[in-house]
């Protein structure tokens, strides 16, 4: 990449590859019949990948409605240009009911106090509020409990101010397409929708698929599917891996801000933890640290690329710098760097790939934390 498209103001960053988000959501919209919709979740800035401009790309690729997690992702989305239906996964305070009218956002609706309050407002401001109503099937986070449907809905079907656009739940193991939870959750969620449409209440679109369900389970595909990481690049676990083949689309890089050449014994960054050994090291600094994403628990534990090889990360990980050493490696001396030369902590450099998931297993977490992390203060560059 040409250094003039790289951020000017420091030297890091996020590079997003436009291409591998294109094919990943073409990927998912390709499980799909016709009639089918694609959800795409761009909650938490779209995993730290940017929502705005990852939603415009996932639209221009058969997208047909938008997920977020807070009322403040919906209206970024909105003052962002994007027109398609959002959907906010959870209940919001009363308070922001305004917000979401105002911004024609649908909130999941579990209480009927939130209900009532939502058709109130919407009946004075002359709209219809519509909304997502949320089953409780057995992940005992957020929802209706799968044998109250029919209640709930009969205590605020009366309200015209109100709209059911859709009914949904989530799955808590959908990774484990075979084991009894999974099956359970999938058994409470055909009852409880079968339940409310012979009832004669209106389910709209009936969704209840993650990525791992979407790419495990076409018969829970229903309505429409919610893509989450996997539109990223990242698998959500080990079992679709070898058959749903994904680009991953965000990579971190930094330049060299100082090298310098301490003498034997002398310590690196706060605590000393490493010490320069008897061989000719070579450290250089990156403006990258744990308030970037990554974490302190990676001290002297991780490896970056540079000129397609690995070299360790030495000395405490600070809070917006950490520092490397080039040293003797088993293919011979490397190339010493110099100031401004490119690194890369996430991503491909020649032959040499570290992966999200590498990071992750390092940190004791999974790939959607190290993503979210990388994405909160980093420049992004889109290529």
């Amino acid at each position: 990449m040409a250094i003039s498209r790289l951020p000017q103001d420091r030297w890091s960053w996020v590079e997003i590859n436009q291409g591998a988000l294109r094919r990943n959501t073409r990927a998912f919209k390709n499980l799909l019949n016709p009639r089918q919709r694609l959800c795409c979740v761009v909650k938490a800035d779209a995993y730290g990948h940017g929502a705005v401009a990852c939603a415009k790309i996932m639209y221009a690729t058969g997208a047909d409605m938008f997920a977020v997690a807070t009322v403040k992702e919906g209206v970024e989305l909105r003052e962002g240009g994007i027109v398609s239906p959002i959907l906010l996964l959870s209940e919001p305070p009363a308070e922001s009911i305004d917000l979401l009218l105002e911004h024609d956002i649908m909130p999941s609706v579990y209480t009927f106090e939130f209900a009532l309050a939502y058709g109130e407002r919407a009946s004075q401001l002359g709209k219809i509020g519509k909304y997502h109503m949320v089953i409780e099937t057995g992940m005992n986070r957020i929802g209706v409990h799968y044998a109250d449907v029919i209640e709930f809905r009969r205590s605020i079907h009366f309200h015209r101010g109100i709209q059911c656009d859709g009914v949904f739940t989530h799955f808590a193991t959908a990774d484990e397409q075979s084991g009894w939870d999974y099956k359970l959750q999938c058994k409470r969620f055909d009852e409880a929708v079968a339940a409310m449409k012979d009832a004669g209440f209106e389910c709209g679109i009936v969704h209840c698929d993650n990525t791992p369900a979407s790419i495990l389970d076409p018969s829970t595909h229903y309505d429409m599917i919610r893509a989450g990481i996997g539109l990223y690049g990242l698998q959500p676990c080990e079992t679709t891996r070898p058959i749903f083949p994904l680009d991953p689309v965000m990579s971190v890089r930094a330049r060299v801000t100082r090298v310098a050449h301490p003498a034997m014994g002398e310590g690196v960054g706060y605590g000393f933890t490493y010490r320069v050994p008897r061989t000719r090291v070579q450290i250089c600094t990156l403006p990258i640290g744990y308030a970037d994403g990554l974490s302190r628990t990676l001290s002297n534990r991780m490896d970056v690329l540079y000129q397609g090889e690995r070299i360790r990360q030495v000395g405490n990980i600070c809070m917006d710098q950490c520092m490397v050493a080039i040293s003797e490696t088993s293919m011979g001396r490397m190339p010493e760097a110099n100031y401004g030369d490119v690194m890369t902590i996430i991503g491909r450099d020649g032959d040499a790939e570290i992966t999200m998931d590498e990071m992750a297993r390092l940190r004791g977490t999974i790939n959607y934390e190290v993503a979210c992390g990388f994405g909160m203060r980093l420049d992004k560059v889109y290529v």
